[in-house]
């Protein structure tokens, strides 16, 4: 690492060159090919992916995603002549657009029950040929404009399902700038220096360039999903500025210990650069773990933040030391230039605010850690009750189309009606046909169930049999509790009863069912994947760390930070806590892929923090073998660092949830929440105060583990050469002589 660092510092016009022909290179390459991500979402041996697979082989056109046009007379009834013209010609124009294989008009024989009693509301399915990710954003939009364009002479339309979400759904490029902006914030504010605050932007912005062209150039050979992308950017953004903050901030502490610029960045890149590099190795490990839960779509999602993240990584390691060179003293306050001429040297990297709160540790460290530890188990307690679904259009904006159709059909059907479950089969036979109709009616007489639609028949193309349709509607909302109850009771004892002794299948799907199996799938792996990204990170950390108990109260600390994020998605998001602060106007159930991809952000970026502290901590303890001091002196000098990182990442996500999408909202505070609780209270609490009371017993390794594992040094290689100057009794909370130069 030190020989990385003298090169990078020595030939810091070469390296800066690079990394910008490297940008410019990879995003004209981008800008020539596009991105080709692809929302390749399939959940096989599940009953809804059965039903879906049926339609996509026996009948292609009925296969895609089905749309819904409200329709609402603002007077009179939907089924007045003036009004009957006006959806007539908006339906014929649907009809012809691109895709649309079916349009079930409300004024066909059979769509009587497509009407409201009132007559005031009424609703028609359109449905396309290709799944809701086959099209693009820009028909996508085409099309919700085509449709709510037409209100006008006292007839509303509004439009819902997929299709339409995606037509309404923002780029997300105001939260990137939103992001950068709070990071400089509290940058200028941490470093008190214009330069310094630039440096880690500079940095993560060619790193975030970079990665994210690549990512798009990849997308043409991987399948991801069109939130890859964003994901990645999120994760990045966070991490490069962090990564950068944490190499800069040791620099400027050499500097002000009277060390050359260039012993300076060697020293940072032989201790903060190794701590940066063992936690982007563990961020890019818990990331990749996606892999682990079997579910092919997310692999794109992993594979794309993996990627981000060790490029920011990269940039932090070479790109880094490389603008410190050409910055020099200019990244130190005014003051801090003035003191360095008149040869007044800081005798120590301690804050005298976290020197004063680690001593206050000593005294007391088994209370602070039972009051840290019980605060983020009864913080965590809600996501015990999580209940994992998908939130339906009666959360998204009040302004979307998506949610005025939803609360239209809510007011003029019922709530049911925005999410039935379809009943999908095989029908070859009149007997079949008759069977299917029977079958239909015994779920429709099911408690729970308001009514059923008419049954669709839809002839087989190349030989192969029909297949027969018929919409069911619950009384609850798609995302009710009561909706996936009565799923599980159609599924379990209703279908199985009235289908035996025939050999008819008769598969549950919709959207509503899609979801269900989604969240059934992602909880039952969701074990495993925990399980593999804590082993692994375990077994790096023990590796590093030459201990068992590291590592093992560092697994089970992120555990408890990412426990206590969901439980705070859980508190607001479903619970009701705290909603109208935060302007959420609908709770209801998590999302099923939430607690996946929150998971190894939070796990990753925890051990970020884990890492820098304990490496601080260990280095120290390797100078003098004294944990006490050891403690005390790795959180008084990286304690401002690491709360000045979490500002940032609180402020990147909390800038990411200002959308008004749920979604979005659901990441954004479950991130920023996280975030603060680990900062604030494990790492600057819980961890300290149990390193304290394990004492020597944190740097314990059995002696025949101890031969097996290889040993990477996390600590300078410096260190082994001051260890015996260092050894004399000193405080290391107090000024105390000035430690040992380190020289290239």
């Amino acid at each position: 690492m030190r020989d990385l660092a003298k090169w990078c510092f020595r030939h810091r016009t070469i390296v800066v060159l690079t990394w910008l022909g490297m940008l410019a290179a990879v995003n004209v390459v981008h800008a020539g090919a596009g991105s080709a991500y692809n929302d390749n979402f399939k959940l096989p041996h599940t009953e809804s992916f059965d039903a879906v697979r049926l339609l996509q082989r026996n009948t292609p056109k009925a296969s895609g995603d089905t749309e819904q046009i409200v329709i609402a007379a603002a007077r009179g009834r939907v089924t007045d002549p003036a009004a009957r013209t006006r959806v007539d010609a908006l339906l014929a124009r649907v009809a012809a657009a691109p895709h649309v294989s079916i349009v079930s008009s409300p004024y066909a024989p059979r769509g009587a029950g497509q009407i409201a009693s009132s007559g005031r509301v009424a609703f028609a399915d359109v449905t396309f040929d290709v799944p809701s990710n086959k099209v693009s954003a820009a028909a996508a939009k085409r099309f919700v404009s085509m449709v709510t364009s037409t209100t006008g002479g006292g007839v509303r339309f509004e439009l819902e399902g997929q299709i339409a979400a995606e037509g309404e759904a923002s780029g997300g490029t105001s939260g990137v700038a939103l992001g950068f902006l709070a990071a400089g914030v509290v940058l200028f504010v941490a470093f008190g220096s214009l330069l310094a605050m630039l440096l880690p932007l500079l940095t993560a912005g060619v790193s975030l360039g970079t990665g994210i062209a690549i990512v798009g150039v990849l997308s043409h050979v991987i399948d991801m999903n069109s939130f890859s992308g964003q994901l990645a950017l999120l994760i990045g953004l966070g991490v490069g500025v962090d990564y950068a903050l944490f190499i800069v901030t040791r620099y400027r502490q050499g500097r002000l210990r009277g060390l050359t610029s260039e012993q300076a960045v060697i020293e940072s890149l032989d201790t903060s650069g190794r701590a940066v590099m063992f936690a982007g190795i563990i961020v890019c490990i818990a990331m990749l773990g996606m892999f682990a839960l079997g579910v092919s779509f997310l692999y794109g999602v992993a594979i794309a933040a993996a990627i981000t993240v060790w490029f920011t990584m990269l940039a932090a390691l070479t790109l880094t030391p490389a603008l410190l060179g050409f910055f020099g003293t200019l990244v130190l306050r005014r003051r801090e230039r003035r003191a360095l001429r008149e040869h007044s040297l800081a005798d120590s990297d301690e804050s005298t605010m976290w020197a004063r709160w680690a001593r206050s540790l000593q005294r007391r460290p088994a209370a602070f850690a039972a009051v840290g530890a019980g605060a983020m188990i009864l913080i965590a307690t809600p996501f015990l009750s999580m209940r994992l679904g998908s939130a339906d259009a009666g959360s998204d904006p009040a302004s979307s189309t998506t949610r005025k159709a939803y609360d239209i059909i809510a007011k003029g059907f019922g709530q049911g009606y925005n999410g039935p479950l379809q009943l999908v089969a095989q029908v070859g036979t009149p007997a079949d046909r008759a069977e299917f109709a029977r079958i239909v009616r015994a779920v429709a007489d099911t408690p729970g169930v308001v009514g059923a639609g008419p049954i669709t028949e839809i002839r087989g193309v190349n030989g192969r049999r029909d297949v027969a349709l018929a919409d069911v509607y619950p009384k609850g909302s798609p995302q009710d509790a009561s909706t996936t109850e009565l799923l599980h009771e159609v599924r379990g004892h209703v279908v199985p009863a009235a289908t035996r002794g025939t050999h008819l299948r008769v598969l549950v799907g919709g959207n509503t069912a899609i979801f269900d199996d989604f969240s059934h799938v992602l909880s039952r792996k969701l074990p495993l994947f925990v399980g593999a990204v804590v082993l692994v990170s375990f077994l790096l950390l023990m590796t590093v760390f030459r201990s068992i108990a590291i590592p093992l109260t560092a697994a089970v600390m992120n555990l408890l930070s990412v426990s206590a994020g969901l439980g705070v998605v859980t508190a607001v998001f479903q619970n009701g806590w705290g909603t109208s602060f935060l302007a959420v106007d609908k709770t209801g159930p998590i999302e099923p892929f939430l607690p996946v991809l929150l998971f190894p952000i939070l796990f990753g970026l925890s051990m970020d923090y884990e890492v820098l502290l304990v490496s601080r901590i260990y280095e120290e303890w390797q100078r003098q073998r004294d944990t006490r001091a050891a403690v005390a002196h790795g959180l008084a000098a990286t304690g401002r660092t690491i709360t000045a990182a979490a500002a940032i990442m609180i402020l990147v996500f909390g800038s990411f949830a200002l959308g008004g999408l749920r979604v979005i909202e659901l990441f954004g505070i479950g991130l920023a929440g996280s975030v603060l609780l680990d900062a604030v209270v494990i790492r600057s609490v819980v961890v300290p105060a149990l390193m304290l009371m394990l004492g020597d017993a944190n740097w314990r390794l059995p002696r025949r583990l101890a031969r097996w594992l290889p040993h990477p040094r996390i600590e300078s290689t410096a260190i082994e050469g001051d260890r015996t100057a260092a050894r004399a009794p000193r405080n290391p909370i107090s000024a105390a002589p000035k430690p040992a130069r380190t020289t290239p």
